[in-house]
């Protein structure tokens, strides 16, 4: 099959809806090279580049040169005036996919005249209304209104020219300063007077082929500049999705008698939608009503539900399948959880403000994206260029989640006269709810039950003598008499993973923790010389995805086959509020069986002269990751980037490697009495492991020339600037499990170890400790490393 070419993007525009945009838009891996033009002080980094060109109706010849000279192969047009004046069509005439609407089809937003003698046409739900161009009519038709009326400039006007007067006078007055003053401009030429529809508002992203049309959640805007929706109106300083009172059978309703009826209509009509379909809704006593529609996304609407779209979501696919006509074959996804997105505007907005204030960043955090909208670049510097400056959107598993989260980011960014809103969301927080259910507080019990379901031949997989592995009951149970053991002590162990979870969460990895709880558990045990029998496993969440909850349990079980332990059981915790979206903790618990009489370790065998052998580990295993994470960091890299020590493998594949597990290669050196004792090399490494195994009377010495020091520990050290001895009391340096041998039996360990498929190494010996010395270890020629 041939290899299919990288995709380049075109945005086009230089606000937070384009900065979003291109954001969401790079994230795809088809992707090569997101261009914005002009873009703004955030759209460059990465595969993000501004292009010094404007999106005039004069620099569309400009535009269609660049897009064939760069091998554009997807155009996104974000403002709504070029397509307007007709940009997509300039795209389209040279084959050049485009994500827009035609010139006639976007006169949807183009004239609000034209759009309300559409939606008369084909039934679309709206406002009483009447068309002007003739300012003497208009005052006839308010003077003789039996409603409040709303005064809508025909034209574009920024998302600025709609006034809502409170009495006859006040909408008088705003006909006088829309159509003779002309306060907003040639858009003034024609009005609609409207009548007043009172509800909550409600605003809805859907994307279209010109017969498909699929919806973004429902997200709420407030356009008022002032808290407690006071002030001038604005283009929008904040929004949040889904709203809640956007309910399931409300969108359904929605997409039948609005959406659908829309594209419909265009089509028939001569001048099929292709793009954004963005429509304002007021939810009134008689049903939602249509206020105006859009032919593109939203500001700030599209910075709160880009961020909501699922990590399998390619919005490019989903772009250039619309541009293609076939969005029905593509889906739409997205996460569950809310967003919410906070403006932060510059002092004076909406009316006259200072440009060229320098903005001041901190970092954000997880879940947290500051999108530039009024910004640009003078030198290094990013400055002040618009009105709205910045858009902060947070994503949680709920609203208030969200909100504290967009605060949070808030606060990470600063510049001189710079004001926000401090009530967004309000509507939503307020929102009256009846008939609590569990699920209303986070819990989704049949999500649980959908787990159950999914991961129970998972854990048939693991059964072994003892038991059958059938989980759903009360408690796990395991038969000790099928095991054949006649005076059985058992072992048990209980561990987690550690901050390397961390890992996993960020790149969406879960089945190999899964893996690594099992190792930790398994792994003590078998030093005991007992052999695992069976684990359990405790997994915790603030929402339940049940997907990531099923590979994390295929995890375990592939851990407990390695082991040869049956998982018989396990409890998941669904914990709203203690735990962020994505992000879970899991513990194991295990129990293990040896003959009373070959418990390790055997102490009173170790002597001076025996020897230390040590089994190689597959990377650094489950300790350290504190370190390692803050050595990433401090090298500048992230999870994502091409890891530095492997070939082939992003830095959060290479350290998500899973723990060794080493029960069944150890197993028969155990039962063979070959081992005197051994030791896990966990938290602590050499330095505080080792000595667990010894008696008083003798001190161990490991030698650091013994064996190589793996990559990643290279690097580690290196990155890091870390001691040597720092080295060896924080990881593995390569040795997960070290053994302690009688120098006769040396040879026999290390064949019947290769032939288990271990790499093993001769890496040192017990010797006789004087008062300083006695039970320690020490590791030797570290300047080998």
């Amino acid at each position: 099959m041939a290899e299919t070419l990288a995709l380049n993007v075109l945005v086009i525009g230089g606000g937070g809806r384009e900065h979003a945009l291109a954001w969401a838009l790079a994230k795809s891996e088809r992707v090569g090279k997101v261009y914005v033009a002009p873009g703004n002080g955030g759209t460059s980094g990465g595969k993000i580049e501004n292009v010094a060109i404007g999106h005039s109706a004069s620099d569309f010849s400009k535009l269609v040169e660049f897009a064939q000279t760069q091998s554009v192969g997807l155009v996104v047009p974000g403002p709504e005036q070029p397509l307007v004046d007709g940009i997509s069509d300039a795209f389209k005439k040279v084959g050049i996919p485009t994500f827009g609407p035609s010139a006639r089809a976007a006169r949807i937003e183009g004239s609000k005249a034209f759009s309300k003698d559409f939606m008369k046409k084909h039934g679309i739900p709206t406002a009483a209304y009447g068309n002007f161009t003739d300012y003497n009519e208009a005052c006839e038709f308010v003077k003789s209104a039996t409603f409040d009326v709303v005064i809508k400039a025909s034209g574009l006007a920024a998302g600025k020219g709609v006034l809502m007067p409170t009495t006859k006078e006040e909408a008088l007055e705003a006909l006088k300063s829309v159509m003779v003053d002309r306060e907003f401009g040639d858009a003034g030429s024609e009005v609609v007077v409207e009548e007043l529809l009172v509800g909550q508002e409600i605003s809805v992203l859907a994307v279209s082929d010109g017969y498909t049309v699929t919806s973004f959640p429902a997200a709420q805007d407030h356009k008022r500049a002032y808290d407690g929706d006071a002030g001038p109106n604005t283009g929008g300083m904040g929004a949040y999705a889904p709203a809640p009172v956007a309910t399931a059978e409300l969108l359904q309703k929605i997409h039948k008698s609005v959406l659908q009826p829309s594209i419909d209509g265009m089509r028939r009509d001569g001048f099929p939608f292709v793009g954004c379909l963005f429509t304002g809704f007021m939810l009134t006593a008689d049903g939602p009503k249509v206020l105006e529609y859009n032919c593109r996304f939203g500001d700030p609407e599209t910075e709160a539900v880009l961020p909501l779209l699922d990590e399998s979501c390619d919005l490019a696919e989903v772009f250039l399948a619309a541009a293609e006509g076939r969005l029905d074959a593509v889906p739409l996804k997205f996460r569950d959880g809310f967003s919410a997105t906070v403006v932060v505007a510059s002092g004076g907005y909406p009316g006259s403000y200072a440009k060229g204030r320098a903005i001041a960043f901190k970092p954000t955090a997880a879940d947290t994206h500051v999108f530039h909208a009024g910004t640009a670049c003078d030198g290094s510097q990013v400055v002040t260029a618009g009105g709205r400056v910045l858009a902060v959107t947070g994503v949680s598993d709920t609203v208030q989640g969200a909100l504290d989260r967009a605060y949070a980011g808030v606060a990470t960014v600063s510049f001189d006269g710079a004001f926000h809103r401090t009530d967004i969301g309000f509507r939503a927080l307020n929102q009256p709810r009846e008939g609590l259910s569990y699920a209303d507080a986070g819990v989704d019990i049949d999500a649980g039950n959908r787990l159950v379901d999914l991961i129970k031949p998972i854990v048939k997989a693991t059964r072994r003598a003892g038991t059958d592995s059938d989980i759903g009951g009360f408690g796990g149970v395991f038969d000790l008499k099928a095991t054949g053991y006649k005076d059985p002590v058992l072992v048990s162990a209980t561990d987690g993973v550690g901050t390397k979870l961390k890992i996993a969460h960020e790149t969406r990895v879960h089945d190999t923790v899964g893996v690594d709880l099992v190792a930790m558990q398994v792994n003590d045990i078998i030093v005991q010389g007992a052999e695992p029998l069976f684990f359990l496993d405790y997994y915790a969440c603030g929402h339940l995805d049940v997907e990531a909850t099923r590979d994390f349990v295929r995890g375990v079980a592939d851990g407990c086959v390695q082991a040869g332990c049956a998982l018989i059981g396990g409890e998941t915790a669904e914990m709203p509020g203690l735990y962020a979206a994505g992000e879970y903790d899991v513990a194991g618990f295990a129990v293990g069986a040896v003959e009373r009489s070959e418990i390790l370790p055997r102490m009173d065998d170790i002597d001076s002269g025996d020897v230390l052998v040590g089994l190689a580990s597959s990377g650094i295993h489950s300790n350290g990751f504190s370190l390692v994470r803050k050595v990433v960091e401090r090298a500048g890299l992230s999870f994502d980037s091409v890891c530095p020590w492997t070939d082939g493998q992003t830095v959060g594949q290479a350290l998500l490697t899973p723990t060794r597990i080493y029960v069944k290669p150890l197993l028969p050196l155990v039962r063979r009495r070959l081992v005197k004792a051994m030791a896990h090399i966990t938290g602590g490494g050499f330095t505080d492991n080792v000595p667990r195994v010894l008696p008083k009377n003798v001190c161990a010495e490991i030698d650091a020339q013994s064996w190589e020091l793996p990559p990643v520990f290279r690097w580690v050290k290196r990155a890091g600037n870390i001691a040597a001895d720092e080295m060896a009391r924080t990881f593995n340096c390569g040795i997960g499990m070290v053994l302690v041998v009688a120098p006769g039996d040396v040879d026999d360990v290390l064949t019947t170890l290769a032939e288990g498929g271990e790499q093993a190494y001769v890496i040192g010996r017990i010797n006789a400790a004087n008062e300083a010395t006695q039970g320690t270890a020490t590791t030797i020629n570290t300047d080998a490393w």
